[in-house]
Order: C-alpha cells, then structure tokens, then sequence
C-alpha cells in the first residue's frame, strides 16, 4: 500500500511511527529476555544489509512518519560508520519533519561520545533513552550492568548538550533492594535534570539466567509488598515534584510525554523491522523471528521474517484496545474509542467496568473510565478481564511496548 493511498487511513490502521530493532549486545543481562544476540559485531554490516531489505520488501516508496524509535539490544553499540549508515536507512525510507519528529535512540551509558552524539543530531534524533536502571553499585553489579553512577552522570551531562529530551530507564524490586536505595535512585534520576523516566519492576521471565537462579534457590525474589511499597514511594514522589504519570511505567515532565510510548497504549498502527521486532499494520499484529540466522538467510532469498501473524477480529481489537488504554492514566475515552473501534465500551465490557468500579479499582467520570490510584497496583488483572469478552481460541496476548530497557 503507498503512502497516497494511506495517507487518510485512521491511526489505529495504518502506522505513523516505526520501531527498529538493533540486536548487538556485549552482554546478556540476567534479567534480559528479548531478541538480543552476544558477541557478533561482525555480523553488523550483514544486518543492516537484511535490515534494509526487509524495508525494502515493505515499502514500495518512503511514508511519512511522526515518531521513530531505534531500540535493542544496544543500537549505540555501533561504530560511527555502522550507525551513520543506519541513520541514512532510516531518511531513505521515512519521510519525518525535523521539527516535529520525536526521533529516539537508545543507549548504553558507557557508549555516549561527542562522536555518536553529532552524528545522531545531523540526523534529526532528538531524544536519548539511557539504560541507566540504577545509581547503586551493588544494584549495578547484581543486574550485571557494566557501568556505574559517574558514567550515567557524563553520559547524561553529555547528552543534554545535542538532545532535547533525555529519558532514563531505571529498575526496582531487585532482591535485596530497601527503599532508602530506591528514593535514592529516583533523587539522583530527577536531581540529573533528565525529562522523563521509565521504571520498571524487575520482572523474572522463563528461561532467562536469573530465572535459573530463582528455580535453584540462588535467588529469592523481591516480595509482593515490597515491591507495591517501591512503586508507590515511585509515584508520590515523583507527582510532588510536578511530574505527569502519563502509564503505569512512564513519568514525564509537562511537555515531555513519550509520543511513541502513547502510539502503543493508545492502540494505534506501528510499524517494526528487525530481529524479533513486531507490528500492527492494517488491523494485523506480526512479529519477526527471533533467529539472527534464520532473519538474516530469509531477507537474502527476499522472504520476509515473519515469525508469527494474526488479523485481529473486531471484537477482539476493541478488547485490546480498551486493556491497552486502561494502562494510560487517562483511560478510556468514551466517545473516542467508539470511533476508533466501533463499539460501545459499556455494551461491550460493561460487567466488568462495573466489577471494577465497586472493588475501586476504576474511577467513571462519565466521559473516560480510568484506573484509580489503588487500581493501579491491579493493572494486569484489570486489563485481562477486559480480554475474557473474546473467546480464548481469539486471543491474542497484549503486545509489550517495544521500548525496553537496553539490556
């Protein structure tokens, strides 16, 4: 489909903002479960080749875009020359006004340079996402991340001077984690005069390394209270000092709400290329293989990827949508989500909204339904109920927002 024939296409069906997937790493974090791959910068120039012809295989000619996000894995892993050709695949195949764009790259504290930071704003990038995930080097040292404080504060000192927006990524509910070093975690974030922050509740996934310790013994995780009273230290201190908790993971000054972010949570098209990347093109969510090989060997035969794809039904996309925007702390517009799915949100999840609201868990102003501010520590059973509407041969699980915590 080209561009002219799309441009007048609502948002949820055809993509403004495009997510590529950069997959080098150094080293695979304890905690990291996405499509990463160790000790292969040799094989850069090779991705970038297939990385190219997926785009090509895609797009007929170059469409016009409001957010891109280069996520990983480690895209400032690469060497001036590698990321210089990246960013020239990026112009070659979306068109993006300068100005307007919120153009995201994310990095490694240790890799920041003057080098890669001029590089990056010749070519319009405007906003830096730094794996900071904590000040603290015994957090540091347990998450396996090969920076410490200082570092995270030049990188940051250094990215202020070419980005207008810095964002850090930090990590709580480690084992051992106390509160003191959370609130002293948040203190320097803030202190650092960065724009917006994603936290994230460090999450033990299958098959991962520190999964393995946890079935051993090795490790015990974080309890549940705990980590409820880290989140909330998370959210009033960070509302007292004017920040907007704009979805449950993400705070942002005013002015500084990642619209990217937003595309996911609203329910809206995106596009995504590279190793495990996904999508929502036209109603169709897709994912990639998760085999640099295999991704790489298919691209040269000119066969796209695609790993797993499903057209969502009507029913099932209006589910979605609602579990999706229940993370936003704005909620669910009423009026707006029956244009963008063509059902009533009361006629379709109306026990279930009502269930909520008399556990308190959901606050109706008449317009929008939201999650309280007690609801918010039951986001995930909230926005499940929502999907039990569609029968269970019909649904898909919600997709994760594929700007992550830089491994």
């Amino acid at each position: 489909m080209s561009q002219h024939e799309a441009v007048h296409w609502p948002r949820w069906f055809w993509p403004r903002s495009v997510y590529i997937h950069i997959p080098f790493c150094v080293h695979r974090c304890c905690y990291c479960d996405f499509a990463v791959v160790t000790g292969a910068e040799q094989l850069i120039a090779a991705y970038l080749d297939a990385l190219e012809r997926e785009m090509t295989l895609w797009l007929a000619e170059p469409i016009d875009v409001e957010t891109i996000y280069l996520g990983g894995g480690t895209p400032s892993l690469l060497s001036p020359a590698a990321l210089r050709r990246l960013l020239e695949l990026v112009r070659r195949f979306f068109r993006y006004e300068p100005e307007l764009v919120e153009y995201t790259l994310e990095a490694n504290p240790s890799d920041i340079n003057e080098e890669k930071l001029q590089l990056l704003a010749a070519f319009g990038v405007n906003r830096l996402s730094l794996g900071a995930q904590s000040f603290q080097p015994e957090a540091l040292r347990f998450l396996e991340r090969f920076h410490d404080a200082a570092t995270i504060c030049r990188a940051v000192a250094m990215a202020q001077r070419y980005c207008a927006t810095v964002s850090l990524d930090l990590i709580f509910a480690y084992p051992g984690q106390t509160l003191a070093a959370w609130q002293e975690d948040l203190r320097q974030a803030v202190a650092l005069g960065v724009q917006h922050l994603s936290t994230y509740n460090l999450t033990i996934e299958p098959k991962t390394a520190l999964w393995a310790r946890v079935q051993r013994g090795q490790v015990r995780p974080c309890e549940e209270e705990t980590e409820r009273a880290l989140y909330a230290c998370t959210i009033e201190y960070l509302e007292s000092l004017g920040w907007q908790h704009y979805e449950i993971s993400n705070f942002a000054l005013p002015g500084y709400v990642s619209r990217h972010n937003m595309v996911y949570w609203a329910g809206e098209a995106y596009f995504g290329f590279g190793l495990g990347a996904a999508r929502y093109v036209a109603g169709t969510r897709s994912s990639n293989t998760r085999s640099l090989r295999l991704y790489v060997q298919l691209l040269q035969q000119g066969i796209l990827p695609i790993a797993e794809s499903e057209t969502l039904s009507p029913v099932l996309r209006a589910a979605e949508t609602a579990a999706l925007q229940l993370r936003r702390r704005q909620g669910v517009h009423r009026t707006s989500y029956r244009e963008q799915t063509g059902y009533d949100l009361d006629a379709l999840l109306g026990p279930i909204l009502q269930r909520h609201l008399a556990r308190g868990w959901l606050e109706d102003d008449g317009r929008s339904v939201r999650l309280s501010r007690e609801g918010i520590f039951f986001a995930d059973l909230v926005c499940a109920d929502c999907l039990s509407v569609v029968p269970d041969e019909q649904t898909s699980s919600l997709p994760k927002a594929q700007a992550c915590a830089t491994p």
